[in-house]
């Protein structure tokens, strides 16, 4: 139920999509009815002043049925004059949904249906209508969301999938936004352990953003995930969308790990309104030097739970009842290797200190480092930097 709101009348058993085409039967024309409705209603009003409108008269045909008085009551002049006039695209948008609802595995779940999720019904901004290719069921299942840098450490990339794949193998479905770099990382690792994924993203489902990610999108719908987007078929790349699409991510979870994130970045917008839906929020800590590393440790500062493990992170949760497999371990290399990541720890250090810690001459620190950068051991950074990359 909304918050402050009274509950939609119209609630359906079924929902659009995944059946047969919309067409000239009864049934099927009041599905094409009631998707014009939701379509319209979206397409010309915000989401607040639409579900004012929805709590009113209970379904999206019956708003457009509200004597003008109750309209002029609920509506500021602006939105007034919006509502009053359909988009000029509303007729093709319609049927351009209706062709779509039509393919395999795509369905339109709207906010009066009976099997929205809860947890994401009971926040404060729960979206009118989700978009959904892949399977539906895992709006439902227990998820964590795993969020963190565009632009992450070695480091990071290996624990985003070492956590995914842990926390997959114990229970949970993994929900992320399909954004390179953590988020990317977060769906392999889910996808590795033959788990559950979720991607939401913030576009319409007839495209892929970012198109770096088209194969990623489609090996995670293979693999049988869900994307899932609150965005008509159509809508373009607009980076207002993005930080909006987070509070889904947040609102469908029970808890949010965010990996690696800079001070000011989308992944705190999505912990705090984690933290807002009253969900768990868990951040890794990094190097004191890395900027990705500042936004975990502000996280952890206003009370995040520092985690070292999956199970750090399963402990607060409630127990499924699978195994848990070690998020992070350390791989075996030879002792002369060992002495030399010893050396390095864990921050990214220059060869001249590598040097100089390890008393290694250049030249077989130069081999020796290359040796490790293949087998996965090290990374090489920008500004001539190496970083130890503990594997999972």
């Amino acid at each position: 139920m909304l918050a402050g709101e009274a509950p939609l009348a119209h609630r359906r058993a079924g929902r659009l999509g995944s059946g047969p085409a919309l067409g000239p039967s009864s049934t099927d024309m009041l599905d094409r009815t009631e998707l014009a409705a939701w379509l319209r209603l979206t397409e010309c009003l915000g989401p607040g002043a639409a579900r004012r409108l929805l709590a009113m008269a209970g379904s999206p045909q019956a708003v457009f049925e509200l004597p003008a008085a109750a309209l002029d009551q609920a509506l500021p002049p602006k939105q007034r004059a919006a509502f009053n006039r359909p988009p000029e695209h509303l007729e093709e948008l319609i049927a351009k949904a209706a062709a779509w609802l039509t393919e395999p595995g795509h369905d339109l779940l709207a906010l009066g249906d009976a099997d929205y999720p809860p947890r994401l019904l009971a926040t404060a901004d729960p979206p009118l209508l989700l978009w959904l290719q892949g399977r539906r069921e895992l709006l439902n299942v227990p998820s964590l969301a795993i969020v963190g840098s565009r632009n992450p450490t070695a480091q990071g990339g290996d624990n985003a999938r070492a956590f995914a794949k842990a926390l997959a193998r114990a229970g949970y479905a993994i929900v992320s936004g399909l954004a390179l770099g953590i988020d990317a990382a977060a769906h392999e690792g889910a996808l590795d352990a033959e788990g559950a994924t979720i991607a939401v993203v913030g576009t319409g489902l007839d495209q892929v953003y970012p198109p770096r990610n088209k194969k990623l999108a489609a090996r995670l719908l293979a693999g049988g995930g869900l994307i899932v987007s609150e965005y008509a078929l159509g809508m373009p790349v607009l980076p207002a969308n993005f930080p909006k699409r987070n509070r889904i991510i947040a609102g469908l979870t029970q808890g949010c790990l965010v990996v690696e994130a800079a001070v000011q970045s989308g992944s705190l917008i999505t912990a705090r309104q984690a933290v807002e839906a009253g969900r768990e929020v868990f951040a890794i800590p990094g190097s004191i030097h890395s900027p990705q590393a500042r936004g975990c440790h502000a996280l952890i500062r206003q009370g995040a739970k520092l985690v070292e493990s999956a199970e750090d992170v399963l402990e607060e949760l409630p127990p499924l009842g699978r195994p848990v497999v070690a998020a992070v371990e350390d791989a075996e290399v030879p002792h002369e290797q060992q002495a030399l990541l010893g050396a390095m720890g864990f921050d990214p250090v220059s060869m001249e200190a590598l040097m100089a810690r390890s008393g290694w001459p250049a030249a077989e620190l130069s081999a020796a480092l290359l040796e490790l950068e293949l087998d996965g051991e090290v990374a090489r950074l920008a500004g001539q930097l190496f970083q130890r990359r503990k594997r999972g």
